[in-house]
C-alpha cells in the first residue's frame, strides 16, 4: 500500500476500540476540542471517523510521552 492510500485510511469509533482507545464520546470531544486528540471527520449524519494515520502518530507520541515520564519509585 502507498503512503498516500495510508494516509486517506480510516478508524471508525469500532477500531479505535480495537486499538484501546475506550473512553467515551464526551472525552473524544473534549480531547479534540483542547487540541490532544485528532479531530474527526463527519461522514453523513451522525457517522464520524478518524485518519488512521493520525490515530496512529497520536499514539507514537503517547508511547514517547510515557518513556519519558516517571510517575513514581516502587
Amino acid at each position: 500500500m502507498t503512503d498516500d492510500k495510508a494516509s486517506k485510511m480510516l478508524a471508525t469509533r469500532d477500531d479505535l476500540k480495537r486499538m484501546g482507545i475506550k473512553v467515551s464520546n464526551v472525552t473524544l470531544l473534549r480531547w479534540e476540542a483542547r487540541g490532544r486528540f485528532p479531530r474527526r471527520i463527519r461522514m453523513a449524519g451522525t457517522t464520524v471517523a478518524w485518519f488512521l494515520s493520525e490515530i496512529e502518530d497520536w499514539l507514537k507520541e503517547r508511547a514517547k510521552e510515557r518513556a519519558r515520564t516517571h510517575y513514581a519509585d516502587y
